[in-house]
């Protein structure tokens, strides 16, 4: 199968349908890492949080029916990528269903979510990224995580512990 080159990423040219659904998906996975990370840095509970957490819900339920067609399209090719964004959609809803009686699930569901879709992201495109391109291949799967869980246990502590002092 040929390619395409579009900013220096080889895209497979796998039709109309896949090529469509490369460009929602695209435009819903940025609208999901901007949205994401504003729900993460903002006070818990606030009617921002809220809004930007349900717009990145909605988002990754955008990005995981484009990858479902993508998938389809090219099984082989993106049985990977249909897992991990399986798995996402999953702690995303997960997060979301627990977001009121257990938060500390909440925060871990909905923070999984965002490190798979990073995760998914770098390791079909983290080969073509500049910088990222220098890194060995286990870097695209294990860096996301890793920030990841860091951030999430903190915010779990802090949230456990709110007077305690924030550390810079």
């Amino acid at each position: 199968m040929d390619t395409i080159d579009i900013l220096g990423t080889p895209i497979p040219n796998a039709g109309p349908v896949f090529l469509s659904a490369l460009a929602v998906h695209v435009t819903a996975g940025i609208t999901c890492v901007i949205c994401g990370a504003i729900a993460a840095l903002t006070r818990k509970g606030s009617p921002r949080h809220m809004r930007f957490g349900h717009v990145y819900l909605w988002g990754l339920a955008v990005v995981y029916g484009t990858l479902t067609v993508m998938s389809a399209i090219r099984w082989r090719e993106n049985i990977h990528l249909f897992i991990i964004g399986s798995l996402a959609i999953i702690t995303a809803l997960t997060g979301y269903a627990y977001r009121r009686q257990r938060p500390d699930v909440h925060i871990l569901g909905m923070g999984t979510s965002y490190v798979l879709l990073l995760t998914g992201f770098y390791v079909d495109n983290g080969p073509h990224l500049p910088l990222w391109d220098r890194l060995p291949a286990v870097a695209y799967w294990l860096l996301p995580a890793l920030i990841g869980f860091l951030v999430m246990t903190r915010a779990i502590v802090r949230r456990r512990h709110p007077s305690a002092p924030a550390r810079t």
